[in-house]
């Protein structure tokens, strides 16, 4: 039944005709069972618009990135619970987040070499910084293929094996203070400046929602974040608006 449901969904191909993903299996380390999922996967909305408007039912990845992001955030809250008996709520929430970033998910996606298989619009690819970010967004778009096409055991493997342990030391990270929030405002304090967080836009992508947060100093844009919370966000923002003052460097 799931199956049938699927492939109405996402339609069934057992080869790619995407040129990008001939090496898919070597990045995959498994034999895909329906293509279709991962050609989606790896398309940008970018790419749909300027190549195939007027293909009906053809998707951009939009849908599997939020799935994917839903799966990936069970998964890293269930290996921290497991890893760490002994520390808090907070502590879990925060680690958590640092691995699931926007910057931290462009970073590991870049080291899989995920951003060299994304069909994406004429442009994009001449700015490094938003082909980190489409990067790191497809690698949430292929956890939502892997997780159809494999189910949800498979692909908490394939994240723990295949990701985690491969590309971040999760102790490591644990350690780095990644609170932008706190730290912007711990320097505003310090420099008498105002520090503003507020909400530029709500968007609806399918079922999903995401919050496009903006901070200001002294009333001045420095940041702006899209995520799924409005925390998120804030934190993207702030981390963005703490690189333009350079009180962090990367």
């Amino acid at each position: 039944m799931k199956s049938a449901i699927l492939n109405r969904l996402f339609g069934k191909s057992n080869k790619t005709t995407n040129p990008k993903l001939k090496n898919l299996k070597h990045l995959l380390g498994f034999t895909p069972g329906n293509y279709a999922l991962y050609e989606q996967a790896f398309r940008h909305n970018s790419y749909v618009n300027q190549h195939l408007a007027e293909e009906e039912g053809v998707l951009s990845n939009e849908r599997l990135e939020y799935l994917g992001d839903a799966v990936l955030d069970c998964v890293v809250a269930e290996i921290l619970f497991l890893t760490y008996p002994n520390r808090g709520e907070g502590f879990l929430t925060e680690t958590r987040a640092k691995i699931v970033s926007r910057a931290m998910l462009g970073e590991l996606a870049v080291k899989m070499g995920i951003d060299e298989m994304i069909q994406y619009g004429k442009g994009l690819g001449n700015n490094r910084q938003v082909m980190r970010s489409l990067s790191g967004n497809a690698l949430e778009a292929l956890l939502g293929a892997i997780y159809l096409d494999k189910g949800y055991r498979f692909t908490r493997k394939y994240i723990l094996k295949k990701v985690l342990k491969n590309y971040l030391d999760i102790d490591e990270l644990a350690n780095v203070e990644l609170n932008f929030k706190s730290r912007l405002i711990e320097w505003s304090q310090k420099m008498k400046k105002e520090v503003a967080f507020e909400m530029v836009e709500e968007k609806q992508k399918g079922r999903a929602r995401t919050y496009v947060m903006s901070v200001k100093v002294d009333g001045e844009e420095l940041g702006r974040g899209e995520e799924f919370s409005k925390k998120k966000a804030e934190q993207e923002a702030a981390r963005k608006a703490c690189l333009q003052l350079k009180i962090i460097t990367s």
